[in-house]
């Protein structure tokens, strides 16, 4: 089962399971920022279940869990400004859905959930790069919501015995996403309008979203005991340049706009890797925003 399969990162692990001839798959997505575009690709075949329904909704996650050997919970409010402006939702999505994925698996005799938590609970690091050592020191709503959803699966693998494997994405990039900077500044410069930046200090860890489902896979299949895992680059890239480099592939040479920081965002993150290498077998790439000219090309061809 994968819930919110039908969105950024969530389509893309849809896509990977079912290159196993083997495997069938449940999503379960309702719909907030889930395209059903996204998994449109798979529509005829009869391994994949598409079940409209909300995460907060505990009878639909039980029946959409029965039989599941895996789940892999991506569903959420998923970004950090989305948090701030509806916190309950925030609240009830991402702590409540998630109590509500864990029991029903704990219930169905799931073998092992995989949970898609974020580099924001760790909040302003104290040094970087990041390990998950770190105190979870999270600074806004969804950082918070992630750190209860992590407790959650604590607690269940001491009171249930139901293995949970912890992975703290930092920030992925890919094809199908929307709203997010890299998207956001593509579709931006396209059109030759102004990249606004906000304080302009940041340094972001970005990781391919190919990358992030090969450690999903990778978490699923190993049959041990895991610790949080970071899943990011290990390199970090300011964000002047990311502007830069993307008016570049652009061929856009509109102006950035420096306006002030916003208080709940991080200023700074990137994480260790070791555990991702060591523990996964994922490797990051040297350069962490090699596939930037994939994503121009994609964003190009859907706007013509």
């Amino acid at each position: 089962m994968v819930t919110g399969g039908a969105g950024f990162i969530g389509s893309h692990l849809v896509d990977a399971l079912l290159e196993d001839d083997s495997c069938r798959v449940v999503v379960v997505d309702n719909l907030a920022r889930g395209r059903l575009a996204n998994i449109a690709r798979h529509d005829a075949d009869p391994r994949l279940q598409i079940i409209e329904a909300d995460v907060r909704d505990l009878q639909a996650v039980r029946a959409a869990c029965a039989g599941a050997s895996v789940v892999f919970h991506l569903a959420a409010q998923a970004t950090v400004m989305g948090g701030a402006r509806d916190i309950d939702y925030t609240f009830s999505t991402n702590v409540i859905g998630t109590y509500n994925v864990l029991k029903a698996a704990a219930e169905q005799g799931t073998q092992r959930v995989v949970f898609a938590s974020s580099r924001e609970v760790y909040g302003e690091p104290v040094s970087v790069p990041v390990d998950e050592a770190h105190p979870l020191l999270a600074i806004n709503s969804y950082g918070a919501s992630k750190v209860a959803g992590e407790a959650l699966c604590r607690a269940f693998a001491r009171e249930s015995s139901l293995s949970s494997v912890i992975l703290r994405l930092a920030n992925v990039y890919g094809p199908r996403d929307v709203g997010r900077v890299i998207p956001h500044w593509i579709e931006q410069a396209r059109a030759g309008h102004e990249l606004v930046v906000y304080g302009g200090q940041q340094i972001i860890d970005f990781v391919w979203v190919g990358d992030v489902v090969q450690a999903m896979l990778r978490a699923a299949a190993v049959d041990v005991a895991l610790p949080p895992i970071n899943v990011a680059s290990g390199t970090g890239t300011k964000i002047g340049d990311l502007a830069r480099r993307i008016c570049r592939l652009s061929e856009s040479h509109v102006e950035t706009r420096i306006v002030p920081r916003r208080s709940i965002e991080v200023m700074r993150f990137i994480g260790s890797t070791d555990r991702m290498i060591q523990l996964l077998g994922v490797t990051p790439a040297a350069d962490p925003l090699s596939h930037l000219p994939e994503m121009v090309r994609t964003l190009a061809s859907a706007a013509a």
